[in-house]
């Protein structure tokens, strides 16, 4: 059976009522103008007030719809533009083509191929390849932020990794390097000895050698403690988080570690870490070049916030949001278990709220999802939550952690890797709704706020099973492409095919939340909304101050019928 619509009173009903009221005071002054009883008196001073009060709410609820009328459209128009501008701010760092040539996207590789691959004997011949293979950069027709061109996306090609038949560096004389930079992430491990094993068991190399602590290890003070990588000693690495190799952040001296790299003979070195780590390997690759030494630099990318350009997927993200959703499910459990109670999630998402919205949607708990890429004003915030507690007595809140970065002006500076510093939006924010809730104590009564911060045991996690398995083909496909002469350049996946792509292009843009595509739209379904959810919150105040209204009226009329 369909649902009766509900539709607030309108002006012509306004006037109405107020017609009828002031022909009603009138009437009933003129009536008891020539009575002299007391008792008369009296209900005729009742009756003015009363019909007073009712005209003046009724004249109050006008002039309220039509503020409201005002601020729906106002608040229309100003979230139409911050989606156009956000939008504009999506194009501007999704897919640069204005600015990336075929050219750009060309992978660098050493001269010369005179050795055939030893794993090729044990696998099928058609698994190798010379011939280099290409997909687009984008085949989507019309779609996403682009969607203002007139044909599909881009005509701009990606070189597909793959084993090669002929190789550039003989393995029995060969010197595989491994550096792990940044914070940790799920699946360092694994990458670790996905190489060390593809590296030893494929490619019968002479050494792999692991450097400690970052680019530190590459150092001069730092190189001593380089340990050498065997199979047995990464058998079972792959159990538990972390990296067994170490990690740091902050730039090196490049001279002094292509001095290492030379002095121990590293004839590949693997950069496994962010943006700031592989523009150190840019370095590292371009001072290698300058020397004319034979050293291929290989990115492998690892950023937990799955913001990398022309990536879809980066490993570690996927345990992430797994992990993530453990903890919505949390604060879910403490919202339900309160009288009108608050839970605050806070995630990874400097500058991408892809971990937040994933988990919002993966666990359709959350009633609002606060990402970066849609920055909203803590009254808008309250507002969805007292939009919320209209229908509920609970409220879940994910927010990424580089959201409301500008709500009490930043902390200014820069950490050691580059990064701007962040203030702590999941305590900025839970203290704004304690004092909220506090302000609004005698409506929302025992109202209570759960803060959880689950980044560390996130970020410290072994990856799951699937990320483990993307981890291995990352590593294995890496290894074959360096051997192969391959160089200054990641791997990614992209359209669930695996491609190399030049370190200075992979690091120009940062990958952010499209607010027009699939994923923010799955979120928008799920969660309170912001234009058409607060135009309701405005138009639902409206209608109980009416039903007050017509409350009084129906009281007038039974005190009236008694007369």
């Amino acid at each position: 059976m369909a649902s009766k619509e509900v539709r607030p009173y309108s002006n012509l009903m306004l006037n109405a009522h107020l017609l009828f009221f002031f022909f009603l005071l009138a009437f009933f002054f003129f009536l008891f103008s020539f009575c002299g009883s007391s008792f008369l008196c009296s209900l005729r001073h009742r009756l003015i007030l009363t019909v007073s009060y009712a005209c003046n709410a009724l004249v109050r609820a006008k002039n309220k719809i039509k503020a409201t009328k005002t601020l729906t459209t106002s608040s229309n128009q100003i979230m139409e533009n911050r989606l156009r501008d956000t939008s504009r701010v999506v194009r501007s760092h999704a897919a640069p083509l204005n600015e990336v040539t075929q050219e750009d996207l060309k992978v660098e590789r050493l001269h010369g191929r005179k050795y055939m691959n030893p794993s090729k004997k044990h696998v099928m011949r058609e698994e190798f390849s010379d011939k280099i293979e290409h997909i687009m950069h984008d085949p989507r027709p019309q779609e996403g932020v682009h969607s203002e061109l007139p044909v599909s996306i881009s005509p701009l090609l990606c070189e597909l990794a793959a084993p090669r038949q002929r190789i550039h560096f003989n393995p029995p004389e060969t010197v595989v390097g491994i550096v792990t930079c940044g914070g940790i992430c799920p699946g360092l491990n694994d990458v670790i000895r996905s190489l060390t094993l593809t590296a030893v068991n494929a490619y019968r190399v002479k050494r792999v050698i692991g450097f400690r602590f970052g680019y530190w290890g590459l150092s001069k003070k730092g190189s001593h403690t380089a340990m050498e990588l065997y199979r047995t000693s990464v058998t079972s690495i792959h159990r538990y988080g972390g990296t067994i190799l170490g990690s740091s952040r902050g730039p090196q001296d490049t001279s002094e570690m292509v001095d290492t790299l030379e002095r121990l003979g590293v004839n590949i070195l693997f950069t496994v870490g962010g943006d700031g780590t592989q523009r150190g390997a840019l370095k590292i690759a371009e001072e290698a070049k300058r020397r004319g030494v034979n050293i291929a630099v290989f990115g492998i990318p690892k950023t937990i916030d799955n913001d990398l350009s022309f990536s879809h997927r980066t490993f570690g993200f996927e345990t992430a949001v797994d992990k993530a959703v453990e903890a919505v499910r949390a604060a879910y459990a403490e919202a339900i278990s309160l009288n009108y109670g608050v839970g605050v999630v806070k995630l990874m998402g400097r500058d991408s709220g892809f971990i937040a919205a994933e988990a919002a949607v993966a666990s359709a708990q959350a009633n609002v999802c606060l990402v970066p890429e849609n920055p909203i004003s803590e009254d808008i915030v309250m507002a969805l939550i007292q939009r919320r507690f209209e229908t509920s007595r609970s409220c879940v809140i994910i927010v990424a952690e580089g959201f409301g970065q500008d709500w009490e002006g930043g902390t200014g500076g820069h950490d050691a890797s580059g990064n701007k510093k962040l203030t702590d939006i999941g305590v900025v924010l839970t203290k704004r709704i304690q004092a909220w809730l506090r302000k609004n104590k005698e409506r929302y009564p025992n109202g209570t706020v759960k803060y959880i911060d689950p980044s560390y045991m996130i970020r410290a996690c072994p990856p799951s099973a699937n990320d483990a398995l993307f981890c291995a083909t990352l590593s294995t496909l890496a290894m074959h492409e360096a051997m192969a002469g391959a160089t200054n350049c990641i791997i990614a996946l992209r359209y669930n095919s695996y491609i190399l792509v030049p370190i200075k292009v992979a690091t120009s843009v940062r990958r952010v939340l499209d607010l027009r595509g699939q994923l923010w739209r799955q979120v928008r379904e799920i969660t309170v909304g912001l234009q058409d959810d607060v135009r309701a919150f405005k138009e639902a105040e409206v209608r109980r101050e009416l039903e007050a209204i017509s409350l009084v009226r129906e009281r007038l009329i039974g005190q009236l019928s008694k007369l």
